[in-house]
């Protein structure tokens, strides 16, 4: 009779522990999105916070999306701010579009490519670095600018439909956690 229970119990062991693996699996996959899924940052941003393993860097990201999506693409433009340590490291434009390529070299060689910029209601120009064909670098100043403003609008040109105005809505951003995780405070255009 022993027997036959220690088999029983090894039979339903055998059926369970593969269920009991899969949800061990499930449970760590959650565990790690709700680690990099980011938290609001106001308004429409997103911080998102990590530690690098080996260098023990803190770096935080912020993330924008822009106002206006475009149906034909994957996902809608957005601004990127990285912060390492207490320090602004990328600004990044990510049209997520195709952009035309660079219209001119930096002084330093790098390509770059012309935008105009609006900042509530001051317009400029600016040349930015061109990143592996992807994103562009923004300028610390219209970073600054940038998160003080309620307006920015970023022109640029792309391959299949010219001229794009990138839309975004920066306003409510908590200015003295971006200033903790990067060092920035807001600058008004000049």
């Amino acid at each position: 009779m022993i027997q036959g229970q220690k088999n029983g119990q090894r039979r339903t062991l055998k059926k369970i522990l593969p269920a009991m693996g899969i949800c061990i699996l499930m449970l760590g996959g959650l565990l790690a999105l709700a680690q990099s899924a980011g938290v609001s940052a106001g308004g429409k941003w997103t911080a998102y916070t990590s530690e690098d393993k080996m260098t023990g860097a803190r770096k935080v990201t912020f993330s924008l999306p822009a106002d206006n999506e475009d149906p034909k693409d994957d996902r809608s433009a957005q601004v990127l701010l990285v912060c390492v340590d207490g320090k602004l490291k990328l600004g990044d434009f990510r049209p997520n579009t195709r952009m035309a390529g660079p219209d001119h070299p930096s002084f330093w060689g790098r390509p770059q490519m012309e935008v105009m910029v609006r900042v509530d209601q001051s317009h400029a120009r600016h040349s930015w670095n061109w990143v592996n064909g992807k994103f562009l670098a923004m300028d610390k100043d219209t970073v600054r600018e940038m998160i003080g403003s309620q307006i920015f609008k970023i022109q640029f040109q792309t391959t299949r439909r010219g001229s794009q105005i990138a839309e975004f809505s920066p306003g409510g951003l908590d200015v003295p956690q971006v200033t903790k995780a990067c060092g920035l405070k807001p600058k008004k255009p000049d």
